[in-house]
């Protein structure tokens, strides 16, 4: 299974994102939004209030595509979110280019 995982703080989601999400729907068979909790932004919307907004963008892209879309917050760092979704199995070791 190809997982994604498209990273921000979505505040609010904008044509834009919805742009990059359609567009990476059909390069993977799910899509995490990976929705980042940044306390020292001082958000316009509440956490809920953005995964609610991507959720309800989402829900016609996902049913086009066919591809599972999901809002999944995070507060910790990007790379251990993509760990957490699935979206990456391992990294790289520190200055290696996998050979």
């Amino acid at each position: 299974m190809r997982i994604g995982l498209y990273p921000g703080t979505f505040d609010p989601i904008t044509l834009g994102h919805i742009d990059i999400i359609r567009r990476a729907a059909i390069l993977v068979d799910r899509l995490v939004i990976g929705v980042a909790i940044n306390r020292d932004k001082g958000p316009l919307f509440t956490l809920e209030e953005r995964v609610a907004m991507i959720e309800t963008e989402c829900a016609i892209l996902s049913e086009q595509t066919g591809t599972e879309i999901v809002a999944h917050p995070f507060e910790n760092l990007l790379i251990d979110c993509a760990h957490d979704v699935g979206a990456i199995d391992r990294a790289w070791p520190a200055g290696g280019h996998g050979f």
